[in-house]
């Protein structure tokens, strides 16, 4: 049992405002009212007892999924203080629940660091919950209240006695909110897995009342988070560099491990929280390797003096890392609000990372030259690509203007309200264009399937015809040619780019090939929600002068119910079948069409989605095909 503390008393607690605004607003609170919203209050309630962890006082969370379906989360922290309120007097308890931005967060004497929403997390639970309950054990006593939406159903009462100490809350998402208010194990195991990984030592689990149940518990950390990502892969190191560090009370710790692979896998975080737009430590971060290694290899001599130096994108090649920083008053910027903005953090991970790494290339040779040798063949590569990239650059602007000869532009040079259906083929592609609306849709047809870029290099990438087609359509650059010159969301010429395949395997497998290098080298743009697939109809099914389109399978079966006899089902092969009429009534136009837009709900789950599916290891592409088989009608990544 983690020790208990006596320091953490009714007066630590601070309340900036009440709890009016979020069952009128929920989205302003926890994102959304759909799956992830609903994920978010198990994951606001686990942040609290992820805090007392981080802070030393907790080393034990349960989380349950009840029969009622209900959830309940259970830590052995100090316990939420019962104790008046000096300036409220009520328990300290009954603010927390029913009180926004009120908590123990806001003192820093109470937590040096925390995740969560910093503070505003049970409360806002508590608001858009039907009911809640919470049991504390602290003071040798076991109290409870009870609260219904958001307020209080019961005054807090003791119920017993007990020497243990620590919190549990449950709660009932309320149905008039949400969605959907079923809980989902799987999704819900990711993040508390992830937490796991990023918190040594403590144990969390997470169980189904009456069902599965599952324990996650790394005493290596973030090294063993490394390794799990790097799983199929062939690494260069016999195991990941730790790296640990404080400074100014800020934590840094980091995992890092380079592979033969031809991409670099990073994810950051801050406090726990996944920073996916990166921010000022993944700087500092970038800039130690990028000045560290250039400097073993100087001084190895792998790198001669009349040599360039190797750039950022060179020297991440392959490297698979974790990046977790704790800092006591974060500041988050971006699009999405995931992106660190503290500027001091970036000096102090490049002064730990510095160091900790100039230790590690002097001390193993062997694993240096290795590594060194790798990052020289991306530099080459690069090289390589930045030529092929330069040429076929030229080469569009003198063919007129330096778009690609194959789009089919819109008028509009609105990039908001101007969308590019990237089709399979000419035939889709000459229909496409005959029935688009040209104010707004342009049209890129590809021939035949592009590259992998999974297991090609830049060089390669960017040799590909198809590929620098929609590149040059797009506008906005990709990531990992050079280090200066990075994505550029704002300069997308459009603000959906929608993947218009055939509703077959062949279809299906273009489709992946674009996702996975719009992943890969593109990523900004499915973050800002600009990347969508079009929904064809399977089924034509007509009846005398009647017809309907069909979907899917449920969507034929009510037609033909509907139609009762003598109908006729014609099953679409591809888009070129239809007539350019057909394609905009059931596909293209904005106001009947069905867009599956994409999302990365888990860049580590979608990283190694991608790599099981496109890499190397056939196995684990059969292994994934297999779990994954029946689950593809709607693929969110």
């Amino acid at each position: 049992m983690a020790p208990e503390k006596e320091d953490y008393k009714a007066d630590q607690i601070q309340v900036l405002e009440g709890l009016e605004a979020v069952r009128k607003r929920p989205a302003m609170y926890i994102g959304s009212t759909g799956e992830a919203g609903l994920h978010h209050l198990v994951y606001e309630v686990v942040d609290n007892s992820v805090d007392e962890a981080m802070n030393g006082h907790c080393d034990t969370i349960n989380v349950m999924l009840h029969s009622d379906g209900s959830c309940s989360v259970k830590d052995n922290g100090r316990g939420i203080p019962i104790d008046d309120h000096p300036q409220y007097n009520v328990p300290a308890v009954e603010i927390v629940m029913t009180k926004l931005h009120a908590g123990g967060k806001f003192d820093s004497d109470t937590y040096k660091v925390s995740g969560g929403l910093h503070g505003v997390g049970v409360s806002v639970v508590n608001a858009l919950s039907t009911w809640a309950t919470v049991e504390i054990h602290r003071d040798g006593g076991i109290y409870t209240q009870k609260y219904k939406i958001g307020n209080l159903d019961s005054k807090l009462e003791r119920i017993g006695d007990s020497d243990d100490h620590g919190t549990t809350v449950r709660f009932m998402p309320d149905s008039s909110i949400f969605e959907t208010i079923q809980f989902d194990f799987s999704t819900l195991r990711y993040r508390l897995r992830e937490l796991a990984y990023l918190n040594a030592g403590i144990t969390i689990t997470i169980s189904e009342e009456g069902g599965e149940s599952e324990t996650f518990q790394y005493a290596g950390g973030i090294s063993e988070y490394v390794t799990y990502l790097n799983e199929g892969k062939t690494s260069l190191m016999n195991k990941p560099l730790f790296v640990s560090g404080e400074k100014d009370q800020i934590q840094v710790d980091a995992a890092l491990q380079w592979t033969t692979a031809f991409r670099e896998n990073i994810h950051t975080f801050t406090n726990n929280i996944a920073t996916r737009e990166g921010g000022t430590h993944l700087s500092g971060l970038k800039t130690a390797l990028t000045r560290t290694i250039n400097n073993a290899a100087r001084k190895r001599k792998q790198l001669k003096d009349k040599d360039p130096a190797l750039d950022g994108n060179d020297v991440r090649e392959g490297l698979t890392a974790i990046l977790s920083v704790k800092v006591p008053e974060p500041q988050f910027e971006g699009q999405t609000k995931t992106k660190l903005g503290n500027s001091e953090v970036k000096g102090i991970v490049d002064t730990i990372m510095t160091e900790c790494l100039s230790d590690f290339f002097a001390e193993n040779p062997t694993d240096s030259q290795i590594i060194i040798s790798k990052c020289i063949q991306a530099f080459q590569a690069r090289e390589a690509a930045k030529k092929a990239r330069d040429l076929t650059r030229r080469k569009g602007i003198l063919e007129g203007g330096g778009l690609p000869g194959k789009l089919a532009d819109c008028q509009s040079k609105d990039p908001t309200v101007s969308e590019i259906f990237i089709v399979e083929g000419d035939s889709a592609g000459g229909t496409a264009k005959q029935g688009r609306d040209r104010a707004t849709q342009a049209i890129l047809p590809l021939r035949g399937k592009i590259l992998n870029v999974e297991k090609s290099r830049i060089d390669k990438i960017l040799a590909n015809t198809e590929v620098m087609a929609l590149i040059t359509a797009m506008g906005c650059n990709i990531t990992g040619v050079e280090e200066e010159e990075e994505f550029e969301l704002d300069s997308a010429r459009y603000h959906k780019l929608i993947i218009m395949t055939d509703a077959d395997v062949d279809g299906a497998h273009i489709r992946t090939l674009l996702l996975t290098f719009l992943y890969r080298h593109m990523q900004g743009l499915i973050h800002a929600g600009y990347v969508y697939v079009a929904q064809p109809p399977l089924y034509k099914v007509t009846k005398g002068k009647k017809l309907e389109y069909a979907y899917d399978d449920v969507q034929l079966e009510r037609i033909t119910s509907e139609f009762g006899s003598g109908y006729s089902i014609s099953r679409y092969k591809g888009l070129g079948e239809m007539n350019a009429e057909q394609l905009w009534e059931t596909t293209m136009d904005p106001n009947q069409r069905t867009l599956l837009q994409v999302t990365i709900e888990d860049a580590e789950l979608a990283d190694k989605a991608f790599e099981e599916l496109m890499g190397d290891d056939v196995q684990k592409r059969r292994e994934f095909i297999e779990a994954n088989a029946t689950a593809v009608a709607n693929l969110d990544i």
